[in-house]
């Protein structure tokens, strides 16, 4: 057989980066954390064969689902149990406006089996949304719930860190081996919990400003805070914020990351 294998009649599709869940006890325990609930605004996001969906499905009457894969679509459209619950969208995550899925006093819950190779881009589309979202849950690479989840001088804390955590409150709440899933992953899955805040501990005068902090001091981060900001930052300046120009960027806390992003953007025109 060919390296797509067939599941259940469906060719796993390596440009889709499809890795079917097929494990009952994980499948249980990721739909007992999410905890669906009747009536509230659920989102599951690349459905696939259904694992999560179906059982999702038992609990609630009706939901969302946003499906690439054409095939996969119709076989949701299709499904005895299923198709009179779901309102499927055919496309693509990263390009979806979640805003159209906004009913009032009922924020979105989302959830998902992400595709590895767009996990965090997906992740940084969906924060854009948070101030509508309840909660997500998706399952990743643990090594990305490990990073979603790291603390300051961590090797795992990054970018991805802190405007993760900019947004939201990170819980890993299980970890998935790649026997659970046909065909097998090469690595190990987790499932998280990000909560957005309903008020932002550190909130940020202009995001761009934060991003370029991140991106700046990650990008070389065998470099003293000194070095990776000198053409933003002085020594005076960097006091002024309570940041030890001697230490190295990884070593930075979410609100003096934040703090930085703020002094540029009040002493910038950029």
């Amino acid at each position: 057989m060919s390296s797509d294998q067939v599941h259940l009649g469906h060719r796993a599709r390596k440009r889709f980066g499809q890795n079917f869940l097929n494990d009952p006890y994980i499948i249980d325990g990721i739909v007992s954390a999410i905890n669906p609930l009747p009536g509230q605004n659920l989102v599951e996001i690349g459905p696939g064969l259904g694992a999560i969906t179906e059982p999702v499905g038992k609990l609630v009457d009706k939901f969302t689902v946003i499906e690439l894969d054409r095939d996969l679509a119709e076989r949701l459209r299709n499904h005895p149990d299923l198709g009179s619950k779901l309102t499927i969208h055919e496309g693509d995550a990263m390009r979806f406006d979640f805003t159209q899925l906004i009913k009032e006093n009922n924020k979105l819950r989302i959830f998902g089996n992400l595709p590895y190779n767009i996990s965090t881009p997906l992740m940084f589309h969906l924060f854009s949304f948070h101030a509508n979202v309840q909660d997500m849950h998706f399952m990743l690479q643990k090594e990305v719930v490990n990073r979603l989840a790291a603390g300051p001088g961590s090797k795992a804390y990054g970018r991805l860190t802190v405007m993760a955590q900019y947004f939201c409150k990170v819980m890993p709440v299980l970890e998935v081996p790649p026997t659970a899933f046909k065909p097998a992953p090469k690595v190990d899955s987790a499932v998280v919990r990000l909560t957005p805040y309903e008020t932002l501990p550190y909130p940020c005068t202009n995001l761009k400003w934060l991003d370029r902090v991140c991106r700046e001091g990650f990008n070389q981060r065998r470099k003293t805070i000194r070095n990776c900001y000198k053409a933003l930052l002085n020594d005076e300046q960097l006091a002024e914020l309570g940041v030890n120009p001697t230490m190295r960027p990884e070593n930075l806390t979410l609100e003096q990351f934040v703090s930085m992003a703020n002094w540029l953007d009040a002493n910038h025109s950029n």
